[in-house]
This record gives C-alpha cells, sequence and structure tokens, in this order.
C-alpha cells in the first residue's frame, strides 16, 4: 500500500495528548477521523512522538499507509476541512515503505515558553507558562550546559516511563530571553518521558535563585528524580521539529507562528 508522510500543527489544550484513549477525545483520534474520511478507508497514524495532554505541537510528524494513492494536497486540504481549528495538516509526501516516523528520526526539537511576570498574561493562557516571579536567563542557561552530550537522564524522567534505557544524546539545551518570554530549546535524539518539563522545572528553580547553578550538573550525576526539580506545567512546551536522513526529501518544518518563533532554526 501507498505510504504517506505528513505534518501536523496542533494546540493541545482541548485534548488529553497526542494518543487514542478510550474515554477522551485526542489528537490521533481527529486526525485518523480526518484522513480516513479522505481516503474513504480506515486509516492509522505512527507519529514521531506522543505528547502529554496539554501539550502543543509546530512539527509532529506521522506516516500511514492507505489502500490507494491521493495527490498529496488531497490530504492536506481533504483533511483540514475535517479537522477542528486547533489542528492543522501542513503538508503531505509519499515516501517509501521503509519510511516510520518515530524510528527513522534522528532527532527531535522541544520550546518551551515562560512568561516571568508578577500578574498572568490572558492573551497566552494554556500557551505559555506563567511564572510569578522574575527568572535569570543567563543563569538558566550556564546551569544547563553540563547537561549536554549522551548520559544517563534518569533524574529527568517520569516514574511510568517505559522506555528500556535512560540514556539520550542531549545536542542543544538554550535559554535565553526574546520578546518578553524565557525560551528554552531542547534538541535531542530522543527523549524520556516528561524529560522536557521535568528539566523545565528544575531549571525555573535555578532562575529563580531556589537553587545554584550547579545543582543540574549534580542532579544528573546523582540519577535520582525524586530530588529533582517538578515536573513544569504543558502549557509552555511544543514538539517544534523533528529530523530525518535527507534520502527522505521531506520538507523543512513549517514556519511557526509568531508567539513560538523567536527567532532562530534547528
Amino acid at each position: 500500500m501507498p505510504r504517506y508522510a505528513a505534518c501536523i500543527q496542533y494546540l493541545g489544550s482541548a485534548y488529553a495528548g497526542w494518543q487514542a484513549q478510550p474515554h477522551a477525545d485526542s489528537v490521533q483520534v481527529r486526525v485518523e477521523s480526518a484522513l480516513s474520511r479522505v481516503a474513504d478507508a480506515p486509516v492509522r497514524v505512527v507519529c514521531a512522538g506522543r505528547t502529554d495532554a496539554g501539550v502543543h505541537a509546530a512539527g509532529q510528524v506521522v506516516h500511514f499507509d492507505v489502500p490507494s494513492p491521493r495527490p498529496p494536497r488531497a490530504w492536506v486540504f481533504g483533511g483540514n476541512t475535517r479537522l477542528p481549528a486547533d489542528i492543522s495538516l501542513r503538508w503531505a509526501r509519499p515516501v517509501p515503505d521503509d519510511f516510520h516516523a518515530r524510528y527513522a528520526a534522528e532527532w527531535r526539537a522541544y520550546r518551551y515558553l515562560l512568561f516571568d511576570h508578577p500578574a498572568r498574561d490572558a492573551l497566552t493562557a494554556g500557551r505559555v507558562t506563567h511564572s510569578r516571579y522574575r527568572l535569570n536567563a543567563d543563569v538558566m542557561h550556564a546551569a544547563a550546559q553540563p547537561l549536554l552530550g549522551e548520559h544517563d537522564f534518569s533524574a529527568f524522567r517520569a516514574a511510568g516511563c517505559q522506555s528500556r534505557t535512560p540514556w539520550r544524546r542531549l545536542e542543544q539545551l538554550r535559554i535565553e530571553r526574546r520578546q518578553g518570554l524565557i525560551v528554552i530549546e531542547v534538541r535531542a535524539n530522543a527523549f524520556l518521558h516528561h524529560m522536557v518539563r521535568n528539566l523545565a522545572g528544575t531549571l525555573i528553580q535555578v532562575g529563580r535563585g531556589q537553587r545554584d547553578a550547579g545543582w543540574p550538573a549534580r542532579l544528573l550525576a546523582g540519577r535520582d528524580r525524586t530530588v529533582a526539580g517538578p515536573t513544569a506545567p504543558a502549557d509552555g512546551l511544543y514538539l517544534c521539529a523533528v529530523g530525518y536522513p535527507a534520502r527522505f526529501s521531506l520538507p523543512e518544518a513549517p514556519a511557526e507562528s509568531a508567539l513560538i518563533a523567536g527567532g532562530g532554526g534547528w
């Protein structure tokens, strides 16, 4: 059967995460329903990374197999007419049978957004995490740099994580202030469950001055999740891009919204 890859953008606030669940609305169910109507046959999608409830995506990638081919624009425009306003197909492309949205991915990039001001911002509610305390982005960035490289990230792993190994290769962890927000950019070959939110929760405590800049490195070495920072809220987390080998000729990540762009690229 023909195989396609597609890029999906969504706001996760109204959904119980990406993955289909028996008694809750999910992004996966919405996407599969829309694509099934275009295909006139049941469609099941496999994603690059399952996001939790409330987590958003600017560049989620999926693949799916269908009994008969359709032009790429039919998947995009036909699918979007059947999707709610908070989910959008950005592109679709035929791919070889050996393409796999999860296992062929070489890296994944997330962005975490923080608004540090005593008063919360109603216009970004559910899309940016609010901190009532001023954060020092420079100190947060310096504290994060010892975490780069391949390590055992047990200290930043959720208790229910089902990964067979806690080892991951962290390629980028950059924190800076942009356009009134604290932006945390994280790129790795893969992530453990809640890893980005746990990193963010730890770095927020450093940024507030509750912990010293050497604390994240000591946590990494200690491998004890129970003494690390709290899991940061889902509101500010975005799956921004997924990287694949050039031979698949997939489009670059779509242009990001003004809210999460913040300059730069992957």
